[in-house]
């Protein structure tokens, strides 16, 4: 049979009064019987030894019958002459109990025989009505009590019939309740605080698992699109090589020099562009999976330097002018891959004037190029996205930010700090980086 708590806890308090209270009112019984015995006999003892007292005083038989008579107690004096006084006497035995004294010798009650006689048919009485009385209070006590406890387990089981209402609500899809009890120091109120808690943590790890979810959902459909996209920008290249090597097998020897040697550089051409393709996918592969760091102080003056020298080289007509110093522990190769990126980038955006600013915390590459609008300077560092001025893949300032980001810093874009046209290269670096 299924009961709930709060009937089991009144039946098991019903039935502890019913073996406590019967045991208790036989005690009672018992006290009061034993009591009411002694009581008795020191009430005739007490009668006796006072008769004896007022014998010694020579007092008068009948005022010493007088004043040993007492509420209960029949007293008979018997003086040797046979004359009674004082109530008939009674036989002994039955109800009645006895106690005979002989008074000392005197004037008056000189070997006279006291008879002081009760009857316990009274104390027998009292014990039953004192029975009654047990068995009636007993009685009332128990329905008493069970009343009281079925209204006090409605308020004392309050809060777990509150717990297990929020535990439904929860279960239905009612997510945000809590218990909050107002007294936590109580067994039921750290009880409800604990449960609080544990629905604080159920909620957050399933918050946590579904924004885990989402992540991985998201995470899977950019790697379904840069899939998608890095297929879509493969395909331009190979194509390219295929007709280059489709046409040079079906010219054959008829084909004349011009038209091999053309054939020739677009196969060089398109597997060279396929090549970096792929080099920059792998190395965001790398990124991905952790990029390696081969740190050691690197001074990024030295660097900058560098890449102004590649630029008076490859492009006559760029200005570069660098200016600044700074020094930190960071992969030097990697950091000239990034200068590279940017400068090669302000390039083929048109710019005729780069600065590079070096100091302690990182590099500041400007152009004089169209700049990068506000609403494209996070997009730009996406993967395979090309600007309006991109010539390569979309792959270098991915890679960029990726190498920053690796070194603890970061790759940002905004505008020129002078207010002039152009954009400006934050690559932000720790002093340390790691």
């Amino acid at each position: 049979m299924n009961l709930s708590l709060r009937m089991r806890v009144t039946l098991t308090a019903i039935a502890v009064l019913l073996v406590v209270l019967p045991v208790t009112g036989l005690t009672v019984k018992k006290v009061f019987d034993a009591q009411a015995e002694r009581s008795l006999d020191s009430l005739l003892t007490g009668r006796a030894q006072l008769a004896q007292q007022l014998a010694r005083q020579n007092v008068a038989p009948g005022n010493l019958v007088r004043r040993v008579d007492a509420d209960g107690v029949r007293v008979t004096l018997v003086l040797r002459n046979g004359r009674q006084l004082g109530a008939p006497p009674v036989d002994a035995g039955g109800t009645v109990r006895q106690v005979k004294a002989t008074l000392p010798a005197g004037q008056q009650t000189k070997g006279a025989t006291l008879l002081l006689s009760a009857d316990t048919a009274l104390l027998a009485d009292a014990s039953a009505r004192l029975r009654n009385v047990l068995l009636i209070s007993g009685g009332l006590a128990i329905l008493i009590t069970a009343l009281a406890l079925v209204i006090g387990m409605r308020f004392a089981l309050a809060p777990l019939d509150a717990m297990t209402g929020l535990a439904r609500s929860i279960a239905a899809g009612r997510r945000g309740g809590r218990l909050q009890p107002k007294r936590a120091n109580t067994e039921l109120g750290r009880t409800a605080a604990a449960f609080d808690e544990m629905l604080d943590a159920l909620e957050g790890a399933e918050g946590a698992a579904r924004h885990a979810e989402g992540t991985a959902r998201w995470s899977e459909d950019r790697m379904r699109e840069f899939v998608a996209d890095a297929a879509h920008e493969l395909r331009t290249p190979v194509a390219g090589l295929q007709t280059a090597a489709e046409t040079l097998i079906q010219l054959g020897p008829d084909a004349t020099a011009e038209q091999r040697e053309e054939l020739e550089l677009l196969l060089v051409r398109e597997s060279r562009r396929a090549g970096t393709l792929v080099a920059d996918l792998l190395e965001l592969s790398r990124i991905d999976a952790g990029l390696q760091l081969h740190l050691a102080p690197v001074d990024l003056r030295e660097l900058a330097e560098a890449q102004a020298a590649r630029v008076r080289l490859t492009a006559p007509d760029v200005t570069v002018e660098v200016c600044g110093a700074g020094t930190v522990t960071a992969d030097g190769d990697r950091l000239t891959q990034v200068l590279t990126n940017l400068v090669d980038n302000a390039r083929q955006a048109g710019a005729h004037a780069l600065r590079i600013t070096v100091a302690p915390t990182g590099v500041l590459v400007e152009d004089d190029g169209p700049g990068v609008p506000p609403a494209a300077r996070d997009r730009i560092f996406a993967r395979l996205v090309h600007g309006p001025h991109s010539k390569g893949a979309g792959l270098g300032l991915a890679i960029a930010r990726g190498v920053a980001r690796a070194h603890g810093g970061d790759l940002t874009v905004t505008d020129r700090p002078d207010g002039k046209p152009g954009a400006a290269f934050h690559l932000h670096l720790p002093p340390t980086a790691a």
